[in-house]
Formats: structure tokens, C-alpha cells, sequence
């Protein structure tokens, strides 16, 4: 199955609206923040099929960069994107200057990462940015309430699986996501967390706030529920120097 196939053509029409809305989050940002007259330098870290930059190019000019370690995403990126002249690819940062991007977006990436791929993650994303650039993290709500609700549908697709079995979906429920996660590889020497629970935007949010400065957070896809009925969290932040 093709990236797209599960996320903006997921068979359910409830999760294929939850996905727009991730890419509408993002480019509410975009549009509030970007008013540069010359281009503005975009990467998307972990960018999937590289939807979210397609979009991005639509609203101003860009000069972008997809970073997507995945061969086979990379493919997909790569295809999505071949009429798009201004964008490049990487799969690899190590030859992507330091100080390079007045934008920086990661949407559904750091709930995959185990412990030390999440701080070199963060430590690159600091890197990257131009100095007072922006990143926009983006990530499920995996605790309480909208654990529960998750932990439902997913029993009604596969149970028994991780993020499927009511003891670890009642655990996430009471605020302490299952810390033991299953961990396997989505390319070689790249090890991920297959599951969403397990998941804690509060750890991750405490290491965000070593490099940057938190300028908001808010919940979707309603955001005056805050955390008590919401699927994601977003952090804007700004790079600080260290």
C-alpha cells in the first residue's frame, strides 16, 4: 500500500478527514507567519509522499527540501513532486547546511522514534533552522480520553495487536502510556515504533523546550476542547541559540 493509501485515502472517512486536517493545521501556520517577498526556504522533515510541500508550493514560491530516509516514501515523494522544479531531496542531512531554513515542519514523525533518534531528530531540526526560524512539530494525543477512542477503533481493524489490547489502551487511558513498545525497522539501521501508543507528547515536549522557545501549542482538530477530545498536538518553536 501507498503511503497516501494510508493516510489521505485511508478506507475510513473519518481518519482521511483527520489527515486533511493535519495538512490544514500546518498551513494555517504557514499562511499567519510567511510574508517574505523573496522565497522562503521550507524543509519537511520526514515528509512521507510529500504531500504537505505540494501544498505549501501552492500558497508562495518555495525552496524546498524534502527529507525522507525511507527509500521506498522517498520513491513516492519523488514521483508526487517531479513537476515541482524548486524542490529537492534528501535523504540524508549530513551535507544540509547549518542555519538553512526559515521553516522547518515535522508532522507525524516523533511518535515512531525511539529515545536517541528522537534527541538526534530534534538536535537536526535546531541545526537546520535559520537563526529565530520556526519548526512545526505535529503529533497524535495518546493519552487519556482520546486513548480510549482510538484504542476502540483500532480493536474494531486488529485485535490483539499492541495498540489493540485493552490493557495497554487502559493504561494510555490513566495517563501512563505502556513504556515497554515494540521497535523493528523501517529501513536499514533506522529503528521506528510501528505503534501510535506508547506514545507521550508531554516527554517530547519537555525536550523540545532545551532548544527552542515554545511559542504555542494547541490541540486538533478542535482546538477549545484542548486535550480532553482531540487526536493531535502541535508545537510552534523558535529556534534559540544555545
Amino acid at each position: 500500500m501507498s503511503y497516501a493509501d494510508l493516510t489521505t485515502r485511508d478506507q475510513n472517512a473519518f481518519k482521511r478527514w483527520l489527515q486533511r486536517r493535519r495538512f490544514a493545521d500546518a498551513l494555517k501556520v504557514f499562511r499567519k507567519h510567511s510574508e517574505a517577498a523573496a522565497p522562503l526556504k521550507v524543509m519537511d522533515y520526514g515528509a512521507g509522499n510529500g504531500e504537505l510541500i505540494r501544498q505549501l508550493s501552492e500558497l508562495q514560491p518555495l525552496e524546498a527540501t524534502v527529507f525522507e530516509p525511507t527509500p521506498a516514501l522517498m520513491k513516492e515523494a519523488k514521483s508526487h513532486l517531479a513537476d515541482l522544479e524548486t524542490v529537492s531531496f534528501a535523504r540524508s542531512l549530513k551535507k544540509v547546511p547549518t542555519d538553512h531554513f526559515d521553516y522547518v515542519f515535522c508532522l507525524e514523525v516523533f511518535e515512531h522514534l525511539p529515545p536517541e533518534q528522537t534527541e538526534h531528530a530534534i538536535a537536526e531540526i535546531h541545526r537546520l533552522l535559520k537563526p529565530e526560524g520556526l519548526a512545526v512539530i505535529g503529533v497524535p494525543h495518546e493519552l487519556f480520553l482520546p486513548a480510549l477512542l482510538k484504542g476502540v477503533f483500532r480493536m474494531g481493524r486488529r485485535y490483539g495487536a499492541f495498540d489493540a489490547r485493552p490493557g495497554n489502551i487502559l493504561s494510555a487511558c490513566r495517563g501512563r502510556a505502556p513504556s515497554e513498545r515494540p521497535t523493528t525497522e523501517i529501513a536499514p539501521g533506522k529503528p521506528y515504533h510501528p505503534h501510535h501508543l506508547g506514545f507521550d507528547y508531554r516527554r517530547l515536549e519537555q525536550l523540545l523546550q532545551q532548544r527552542f522557545q515554545l511559542k504555542a501549542r494547541w490541540f486538533s482538530p478542535f482546538p477549545l476542547l484542548g486535550a480532553s477530545l482531540n487526536s493531535e498536538v502541535y508545537f510552534l518553536l523558535q529556534k534559540v541559540r544555545l
